[in-house]
């Protein structure tokens, strides 16, 4: 098996704190979230690193220059995105960060665990072909959960 990465358990009551404060974070901007369709995922410009520059201080020419925005432009609501957008920029990547670290660890731990479950899938495999007792009840619960391993009875009654 190849170098275990993941080698520290994690508690259960770690995990449930870690829950409960996603909860309370959920809870807590839910007043405040939207959710968009695809669709408008998708069409909808985006203000990313390379513009957020560029709106900031269109926002502040803005507001040094009354005489210039247009009476359509409600500067309130410019004021209210511009605000929350910049300000959940750092929470944003901060969640992102979040995710890809626990999303690495899950799938680090689960490769591991995977590599371990198949090495002893083969070791029980091998001990049902010399009749070592136990093995073969154990070998045949596992061959039915063993992904992908289910063949088409032609190939089955071929083998036997």
């Amino acid at each position: 098996m190849k170098d275990n990465k993941h080698v520290q358990s994690i508690p259960q009551d770690v995990l449930t704190q870690a829950q409960t404060k996603i909860n309370e974070v959920s809870t807590l901007l839910a007043p405040y979230v939207v959710a968009l369709t695809p669709t408008e995922r998708h069409e909808l410009p985006k203000m990313g690193e390379k513009t957020i520059g560029f709106v900031e201080k269109a926002y502040d020419f803005a507001q040094q220059n009354p005489n210039l925005v247009p009476p359509y432009l409600d500067m309130a609501a410019f004021g209210t995105d511009f605000g929350d957008a910049h300000g959940l920029w750092t929470l944003v990547n901060s969640i992102h960060q979040l995710d890809e670290n626990t999303s690495d660890t899950e799938m680090a731990a689960g490769s591991e665990a995977y590599q371990a479950a198949l090495v002893f899938y083969k070791s029980v495999k091998m001990a049902a072909t010399q009749d070592i007792p136990g093995a073969k009840a154990v070998y045949e619960e596992l061959k039915t959960r063993f992904p992908g391993g289910k063949r088409k009875a032609s190939e089955t009654e071929t083998e036997t």
